[in-house]
């Protein structure tokens, strides 16, 4: 009985690690991203057109691009590689596989290889797959041209909305590891880069990003103790 009620326990869900002010920060960015897309959009295309063409994916990679700027899965290239590679899985799926329940499965499944070859993982980009292939006659009949409109000016605005407001807000965009101290005890890149080659899952945070976390935790405990602090190159 113990086991199962711990089990049940791993479902909860971890406190997110943000403040009032960054969730805010997150959530306005998220909607000046979407809106300022769509205002674009609407003049260049008109109003009909500006709201079919605003992606459903969009929102989920506004989460990611605005809520949390930091990860891997929400650099620029993961975008505009995750969504572009995937439509173009997709739409190949599509003229391949006349069953649209197969050809769904086959394009996600190829959309997440491809992005992994090309370090350009997104998972909105799955949802784009799937467009490809779901989204019906409007999307079809433009073939590959859905790449460049409306799936390209989508993401590159987006994108570009991103990079203002996330360096507005005091968040380095496209992200950048801060320079890390030059003071470490313990720990060693080695022993970190061994334990990423082991490591069977994938972890939404950069390898800098953690050696970062890693030497302040040691300056930390080192101060704690009242120990003088070492130079890494001693």
């Amino acid at each position: 009985m113990n086991r199962f009620i711990a089990w049940l326990k791993s479902f909860r869900p971890e406190p997110v690690g943000a403040d009032l002010r960054e969730r805010l920060r997150g959530s306005v960015g998220a909607c000046l991203g979407l809106v300022m897309t769509g205002l674009v959009l609407r003049l260049t295309l008109g109003t009909t057109s500006a709201m079919a063409s605003l992606l459903a994916p969009m929102g989920a990679s506004a989460v990611l691009l605005f809520a949390v700027p930091a990860s891997p899965l929400a650099q620029p290239w993961s975008i505009v590689g995750g969504n572009l590679v995937s439509a173009l899985v997709g739409i190949t799926c599509w003229r391949l596989i006349p069953d649209p329940v197969p050809a769904a499965g086959a394009a996600v499944c190829l959309s997440i290889g491809a992005m992994f070859a090309l370090r350009c993982l997104h998972p909105p980009s799955g949802a784009v797959a799937l467009t490809t292939v779901l989204g019906g006659r409007a999307i079809h009949d433009l073939g590959y041209g859905f790449l460049l409109a409306p799936l390209g000016i989508n993401t590159l605005l987006l994108v570009v909305m991103a990079l203002i407001y996330n360096n507005a807000t005091g968040h380095r965009y496209p992200h950048r590891t801060a320079i890390r101290p030059s003071l470490r005890f313990g720990l060693h890149p080695e022993d970190l880069d061994d334990i990423l080659d082991h490591q069977t899952e994938l972890l939404d945070i950069s390898r800098d990003d953690l050696l970062t976390l890693f030497d302040e935790m040691e300056r930390r405990a080192r101060l704690r103790e009242g120990k003088p602090l070492r130079n890494a190159a001693q």
